[in-house]
Order: structure tokens, then sequence, then C-alpha cells
């Protein structure tokens, strides 16, 4: 007899998805997770600490810009103490509820660090486990990039997220979706920004006329782009950190963020004693039933691979604890929706329009620009872009990107029409509210359709 029917390794969105999903189907569950509270990454030091930064961001720029309207405020002074002891609080409350749902659904959860020792067990500490099935849900870590030293004044995005200061002149070395996020909360908070990208184009994997929006907005709250440059040489001191560039200049800051990406963690759970398969970047090769190459080991969320995001990892999560559990599920949509929470918020789904052409489509592009919205401007919006990929046979939606406040928010349409294989016809036809920003779908749709009024 096995200790438990279901083991699950990481608390993560994905892991105590997984395990809260699998108690409900009635498994004795037990999650092992190194840290001292669930959550992982997202919840501790990831997507919910910095969204609230981001939103104390949003609150600095709206009084700035309410001076357009007449109402003039004071200069915010900024208690970062105060700053930071928010933000953790509003950790520390999720965190709690999530070892209340752990409590009530009688899953049991170790705080240790576990490792396979075989196909069938685990060692947790100093006890070692037995199981039936298990999940591998451990996540990712920052990228240290290779010759950097360690130093106070070189930060990774867990230590930018702490904020033990706000540097007069900050360099963040990565513009990816984390790099932009932090820039535009140390903007906002009074820092003068450099971001360095080694890629000569911001985001190239989104609609360039969206990602130019973006930059010229980042750039309008003073933060500089070096593209296509990279990092010769770090020399860090007391007072700042000096980087020389690959264009052959240098430059001193007060402090440099490495936001250049995230690995796999599975190399640190002795993949090799339970028999499961990696490859050498330590990807889990799993089916679209989550399961690897042991039959009953699963993994799911970052060490399966792109995307690293958190509401893939929870849907994987339910699948693989439905699959255990007997049901005829599987994960069969490529469909994960993106969100940089930049300000404005740049959000993505589906084909652009080189993939879809790529895949045999006849694609086109339509969109609808936000300076014509008047819910956009009457709220103090600025440039935006709702534009939409679709097949020109037959007007099936087939992709799109949304830049602009609460474009995340948008996406869910979107998403759902590609899901459901709607067209522009189906998305023109439902009647949106007015003056909203979601009507900005509908009169993409209407444009390609030629029925468009407002414009």
């Amino acid at each position: 007899m096995a200790d438990v029917q279901l083991l699950v390794l990481g608390g993560g969105p994905g892991g105590y998805a997984a395990a809260f999903r699998a108690a409900d189907l009635g498994l004795n569950v037990l999650i092992v997770e190194g840290r001292d509270t669930l959550g992982g990454v997202c919840l501790n030091e990831g997507c919910i600490p910095s969204k609230a930064l981001l939103h104390v961001a949003k609150i600095i720029r709206e009084a700035k810009q309410a001076e357009h309207y007449g109402v003039v405020f004071q200069p915010p002074k900024i208690d970062i103490k105060k700053l930071i002891n928010s933000k953790d609080q509003i950790v520390g409350n999720l965190t709690g509820g999530l070892g209340g749902l752990a409590s009530r659904r009688k899953v049991k959860v170790v705080h240790e660090k576990g490792v396979f020792i075989g196909p069938n067990t685990l060692q947790a500490g100093n006890d070692v486990f037995t199981f039936e099935h298990a999940i591998i849900a451990v996540g990712s870590r920052t990228v240290a990039l290779a010759n950097w030293p360690t130093h106070k004044r070189i930060w990774d995005s867990t230590r930018a997220l702490e904020m033990p200061e706000v540097p007069e002149n900050l360099a963040i070395v990565g513009a990816g979706i984390i790099g932009l996020e932090m820039a535009t909360i140390y903007s906002a908070l009074g820092s003068k920004v450099t971001l360095v990208e080694l890629s000569k184009d911001l985001l190239p994997m989104v609609d360039k006329e969206a990602v130019k929006i973006l930059r010229q907005q980042l750039s309008n709250f003073g933060c500089e782009f070096l593209l296509g440059t990279s990092v010769d040489q770090v020399t860090p001191s007391d007072t700042g950190v000096s980087l020389a560039f690959s264009d052959g200049h240098s430059r001193d800051y007060d402090v440099v963020i490495s936001s250049v990406g995230r690995r796999s963690n599975a190399d640190g759970i002795d993949c090799d004693a339970a028999g499961i398969h990696r490859n050498q970047q330590d990807i889990i090769t799993i089916d679209d039933q989550c399961r690897t190459s042991v039959p009953n080991i699963f993994a799911i969320g970052d060490v399966t691979g792109m995307p690293m995001l958190a509401h893939r990892a929870t849907h994987q999560g339910k699948v693989a604890a439905e699959v255990i559990c007997g049901h005829k599920v599987q994960m069969n949509t490529s469909l994960i929706p993106s969100v940089a929470y930049t300000d404005p918020e740049l959000a993505w789904i589906g084909l652009n329009l080189e993939e879809a052409k790529e895949q045999g489509y006849q694609p086109k592009t339509t969109s609808f620009p936000w300076l014509a919205s008047g819910r956009n401007l009457a709220s103090g919006g600025h440039d935006g872009l709702t534009k939409i990929v679709y097949c020109t046979e037959s007007h099936r939606i087939l992709g799109g990107t949304i830049i602009g406040m609460n474009a995340g928010e948008l996406l869910a349409e979107l998403t759902l029409a590609i899901e459901m294989c709607a067209t522009l016809e189906d998305l023109a036809l439902v009647v949106h509210a007015h003056p909203t920003l979601s009507e900005t779908l509908a009169f993409a749709a209407e444009r390609a359709l030629g029925t468009l009024t407002d414009l």
C-alpha cells in the first residue's frame, strides 16, 4: 500500500490546483513544497506582488494625468516601507487562504524540498513517501547571466519586487515582459530607467504596431531603450554598477536588474532516479494528458516548457488530476493568453499574420484605433489598438492583439471567440455596451466587413 494516492511536488498555481481538484474527486493527496507557504513564485514573488506595485504605479500616473481635467494633486510622497508592507499583506492573505483551502480539503502539506528516489518514492527532508501517482509542479527560477558577479546592487526580479530602494538611475537588462513591467513600476516611482535588450526588436513575437505604441508610451515616461545591445562587462561598487556595452560605450547606474528569462527547476528533483525523460534545457517531455515518460508520473507548468505562465499551469494541473482519476480529458488547446501588465497593457492570443500564413490560411488583419474610442479618451487613455487576425475565406478569427487600458481583461472575449471558431460576423453582431472598450472588438470586425460607422 502506498502512503498516498497522489503526491504533488510543488505548491504553486498548477500544483495546488491539481491537488485540490484531485481531492475534490476523492483522492488522498499530499503536497510537498519547499517554501513555507503555498502559491509558488506567482503568488509569493511574481504575479501578485508585481501587480500590487503596478497598481500603485497606475495611481501615480493617473493622479498626474488628472491635471488635464483641472484636478491638481501635490507630488506624491512615497513611503517605501509602507508600500512593501501593503504588498506583503496582500500576499499573506492569499497564501493563508490557500492553506485554509488545503486544510478543508484534507490535503496534507509537507514543507520540505522533495527529490525522487524511484518511480514510486520521493524523499522530503528526513521522510520518504510512496505514491501511486505523482504530479511534478516545481516551476522555474530566474536565469543567472554567465560571469555576472553577485552583488547587493545587482538584483533579479525577485529582489526588485522587494524594493530595497528606488534608485535614481536604473538599468534593466532584458526587455521581455518582466523587464517591461519593472520599467513601468520604477519609472512611476521616480527612477530614470534604461532598458537593455539583445534583440533588435522589442517583443519580436508580438504585433509590431502594438509594440510601437507601448515603446512610445514608455519613452514618454522617461524610459530609454538600448536595443540590439549586449552587456560585455559588469563592474559593481558600493555605490553603483558600471556596464560596458557591446557598442563600446559604458554607463554607470545605481542599480541593475537582470531580467533575461527563466529556466525549469526539473534539474533539482532527481528525475533520473524516477526514469523521467527531460531535454538538455531540463524541460520534461509530456503528452497531451500531461503524462511523462513514466506512466504514473505527470508534469505541469514551467517544467514542461513555454509559455511559462501560471494560468497554463493551472489548466494543466486540472487535466492531470482528472486523468489520474479516470476522466477522459486532455489539454487540447494551444490558446494560452499572454499579457504584459505595462502601462498601457499589452495582450495577445492565437496566431499572428506570419504564423497564419505558415499554417495554410489566407489571413488578413483588421484593427480599430483607440484614439477613436470615446470610452478610452474620456477615461484619460492615450494611443491604443485592437487588432484581429482572420481568414479571408471563412472570416474565422485566428488571433489578435490589444494594447490599451485593461487589455488583459478584454482579451478574454477574443480568446473565447477563437476557441468557439467564431467569425467576424459573430463578433460584429454581438451588441456591445456603449461607451466601452470592449466595443473596439466589434468595431474591428465591422471594419473588415465594411459595416463600420465609427471611422
